[in-house]
């Protein structure tokens, strides 16, 4: 069921803001179709821009993320391709597809499997053998052509969220969403609005909700980064993933709410008009 994004779950975390007027919010395109500007590459286990095996490139207009330099072993060398900058209130717009055959060593729970990594922490404040950033991943799986296998799920590498009005600590949570198997392009948004309200979406349905990102004060490297345990995330890095299955991303944009976050009425109203358009 197609369930637009601005329904009842919105109203808590929209209630409570100053009615100012806000700067206007703008599409910018994270991938320019042509090359990797504006990204950094870390790659576990090597330092900060080494693109080991030129797992990161762009090729016939799509973000590639290949392993047929890697010698045929991937050896956990997971990978994350990081945008500049950080952002706090905003829907992300991906386009992406599953292809070819996943590297011989590859983790079984790798196949057809890469991310979003949302509200991450910078590249350059990762260890050398740090495996995942500590972020929120929505988590993209690909179907193997028999079972059902939902994408745009929930994973927490350091993180904390509320579900359902508990907190959340599992390390994934399935969406509800359809499985799309085969080489298919699919459509997958996220919607975070800072530290509150954070929505998945597939092909324009829903289906994931919850909020009140937080650090993971059990986890090794929040302990490392000096992060607060229970403290709430508020904004941070957007990367893609490399998690030993080859990948295509055609389109990686953003719709930056920012401006209008200290506006309830205009976020509404912006947010039904990106509503109206999901899916396309």
């Amino acid at each position: 069921m197609r369930t637009p994004l601005t329904i009842a779950l919105l109203f808590t975390a929209l209630s409570g803001m100053a009615q100012k007027n806000p700067n206007p919010g703008k599409w910018i395109k994270l991938f320019n179709g042509k090359d990797l500007s504006n990204w950094t590459v870390k790659i576990k286990d090597h330092p900060l821009n080494e693109n080991y095996g030129n797992t990161f490139r762009v090729e016939n207009g799509v973000i590639k993320v290949s392993y047929d330099q890697y010698d045929n072993k991937f050896k956990e060398q997971f990978g994350h391709l990081f945008y500049k900058g950080k952002f706090s209130a905003y829907l992300l717009v991906v386009e992406y597809r599953f292809t070819g055959e996943q590297i011989q060593d590859g983790p079984g729970w790798a196949f057809r499997n890469s991310g979003l990594m949302l509200h991450g922490q910078t590249p350059e404040s990762m260890a050398l053998d740090q495996d995942f950033p500590i972020s929120l991943e929505a988590q993209l799986l690909g179907g193997d052509g028999k079972e059902p296998r939902t994408t745009n799920n929930l994973c927490t590498p350091g993180t904390n969220v509320v579900m359902k009005g508990n907190l959340f600590t599992p390390h994934c949570v399935n969406s509800t969403s359809k499985t799309y198997h085969g080489d298919q392009w699919v459509r997958a948004e996220v919607l975070v609005l800072g530290d509150s309200i954070i929505k998945h979406i597939v092909q324009g349905d829903t289906v994931l909700t919850y909020s009140k990102p937080q650090y993971d004060g059990n986890d090794k490297w929040v302990k490392a980064a000096g992060l607060p345990g229970g403290g709430l995330i508020k904004e941070g890095t957007i990367s893609l993933q490399s998690e030993s299955h080859p990948v295509e991303f055609r389109k990686v944009e953003l719709f930056d709410l920012s401006g209008y976050m200290n506006n309830s009425a205009a976020l509404r109203k912006i947010l039904k008009q990106l509503s109206s358009r999901a899916g396309r």
